[in-house]
């Protein structure tokens, strides 16, 4: 007998397990068919990650190779990054990334519940890429001093090793990332659960921290710099955008959708 399951557009995403229940006279037999794993769709219309262009499509879910842009606004260099976001174990990798995260470990039936939604799945995702929640998070972080003890942020050149260490290593903390290496990562992630995902690099970078939109600097009376302002400039930073729809902001709103997983201040 052969039988085809739909399963609806919004569906949460994850591992099934597939159950054939008979039902014979007043008796009720059940049998274990198997597991199958269930993500978000872009060739599907109904889905919140669709696109229309299969050309995009190719680039931003199915493509493992891209260049991340990095160096600063007068010397702007092309890297090579291997997402690799189809090879073996990384599915395995992924999904229970969305296990190991905090959401989930406070309310697993809500987590759970609302992972048909790819911006409820982007924010954990964000969230675990880094681990400066003390949430089992793929990278911790590090701009300064020095790295002999463990791996230059700068000699990465993919997601899949970092992705097994991690999983090798039960879950802690691969040592170090910075802002093109949490993208690279998360690009892996996202593009390996179904959501269309790019990198996007910015030069001469404004970092806001007490969110007034503007960079401050402070000067004395006779123009002496004070160094009491937090707000900087970096020569780049690099983030994501994924591509899903926002019932909840509104029509004008679809399309691509920033998340940055470096760790830097909270969000609200």
């Amino acid at each position: 007998t052969n039988f085809t399951i739909s399963s609806p557009a919004n569906a949460v995403i994850g591992r099934y397990n597939l159950t054939l229940l008979v039902t014979s006279g007043n008796k009720i037999f059940s049998r274990f068919l198997g597991q199958f794993v269930l993500l978000f769709n872009p060739w599907c219309s109904g889905d919140a990650v669709y696109m229309a262009n299969e050309n995009e499509r190719q680039e931003y879910v199915l493509n493992e190779n891209g260049i991340i842009f990095v160096g600063n606004a007068k010397y702007i260099e092309a890297r090579g990054w291997y997402y690799g976001q189809f090879q073996d174990h990384l599915l395995n990798i992924c999904l229970t990334m969305l296990d190991l995260s905090l959401y989930y470990r406070q309310n697993a039936a809500i987590d759970v519940s609302r992972r048909g939604d790819p911006k409820y799945v982007g924010r954990v995702i964000s969230s675990m890429i880094n681990g400066n929640d003390n949430d089992n998070g793929v990278l911790l972080g590090k701009w300064q001093g020095s790295f002999h003890s463990h791996e230059n942020p700068s000699r990465w050149d993919g997601s899949v090793v970092i992705l097994q260490k991690w999983r090798q290593d039960n879950y802690k903390p691969v040592q170090y990332g910075q802002c093109w290496v949490f993208a690279g990562v998360m690009c892996t992630v996202l593009r390996c659960l179904g959501i269309p995902t790019r990198l996007v690099s910015n030069f001469n970078s404004a970092h806001d921290v007490d969110r007034n939109l503007s960079i401050d600097k402070y000067y004395d009376s006779s123009g002496k710099s004070l160094n009491i302002g937090k707000d900087s400039t970096w020569d780049y930073h690099v983030w994501n955008e994924s591509w899903f729809i926002r019932p909840d902001l509104g029509t004008p709103y679809n399309g691509w959708q920033v998340l940055d997983a470096t760790p830097q201040e909270q969000s609200k």
